[in-house]
């Protein structure tokens, strides 16, 4: 099971997220994930970094990284531009990036009516969605953030992988038997154990939340 963090994306500047990428690289980590969101959900006086823009300088500062947003929203932009946005980051990165995508739900969607951005339906952002999907499956994985049982049913049908967010390793384990997963989330109480109930469970990968030790994660890799 491969590891990967999210960078600490809801700061004023670029410093920390860039300190926290060089930790993850020197420490063997094997991916960087950003979050796409306008503002942290609740909190819109607070900042969030363009993602893009961010893992496109850590594509470049180390090689051995793989990057992608975790999700990508596809109702926050058209689908040739999500798409461009993506290609271009493969074509600084080849072979290292991760198409994460997501439809949104009612937690993200006060960001878009507060830019004035379409509400869109849920069979609306599916199409998007799968759009996005097809354009780049030929070129780089595609993960889809799972929810509804029609997005997840998409998910196989394009044989992306389904990105479990939070999931128990029970539940991922039974999500592994239709297809491939990967797991997002929160830092664990019992890290160690849930790390390898969830490589046991089938997870292709472990993403964690930007307050995890990287130093507890590559203790965790030395072990196995």
């Amino acid at each position: 099971m491969k590891l990967g963090v999210l960078l600490p994306t809801f700061r004023y500047g670029s410093e920390d997220a860039l300190a926290f990428a060089d930790e993850a690289s020197g420490a063997g980590i094997d991916g960087v994930f950003a979050y796409d969101h306008l503002w942290p959900m609740g909190a819109p006086e607070r900042p969030s970094l363009a993602p893009f823009a961010l893992l496109s300088v850590i594509a470049g500062q180390h090689e051995g990284l793989v990057v992608g947003p975790l999700v990508a929203r596809v109702s926050l932009v058209g689908v040739h531009h999500l798409v461009e946005q993506f290609e271009t980051l493969h074509a600084l990165a080849p072979g290292r990036v991760i198409a994460a995508l997501g439809t949104g739900d009612k937690l993200s969607a006060p960001e878009n009516e507060a830019y004035g951005l379409a509400s869109l339906s849920a069979s609306e952002r599916r199409q998007r969605l799968g759009d996005v999907a097809r354009a780049l499956s030929p070129t780089m994985p595609i993960w889809i953030g799972a929810g509804a049982d029609a997005t997840n049913q998409l998910a196989r049908e394009l044989h992306a992988t389904l990105n479990l967010w939070d999931w128990s390793s029970e539940r991922v384990a039974s999500m592994a038997e239709s297809g491939p997963v990967s797991w997002a989330g929160p830092v664990p109480r019992d890290l160690f154990g849930s790390l390898s109930a969830l490589r046991d469970a089938g997870a292709s990968w472990a993403v964690l939340s930007p307050d995890v030790k990287i130093d507890q994660l590559r203790e965790w890799r030395n072990t196995q």
